[in-house]
């Protein structure tokens, strides 16, 4: 009989320490599980930031001003803007 009850107690510290261990281990996952959904968050938050920083590197109002200032470019008069369509552009390539 006392060998059937230490069989037993042997048996419930074996299933007390594989639950504490689960437990544990889930613990850290839960942990790491939070920190990757911050930086998740993070990043998204900072992707969201450059790209709106890239709409306004893009205007074409921006692009305009440092193509005058930098480049020394300007818009030319309307009488030496030509308009080419592409219907035009096949006839004449043919």
């Amino acid at each position: 009989m006392t060998r059937l009850n230490f069989i037993l107690f042997f048996a419930l510290l074996a299933c007390a320490m594989g639950l504490v261990t689960s437990q544990h281990k889930a613990r850290k996952l839960f942990i790491e599980l939070q920190q990757h959904k911050e930086t998740a968050k993070s990043l998204d938050m900072e992707w969201s930031q450059l790209q709106l920083e890239q709409s306004t590197w893009a205007m074409h109002s921006r692009l305009e001003q440092v193509a005058r200032d930098m480049l020394h470019m300007h818009v030319p008069e309307t009488k030496h803007i030509q308009i080419v369509t592409i219907e035009k552009s096949l006839n004449e390539a043919k």
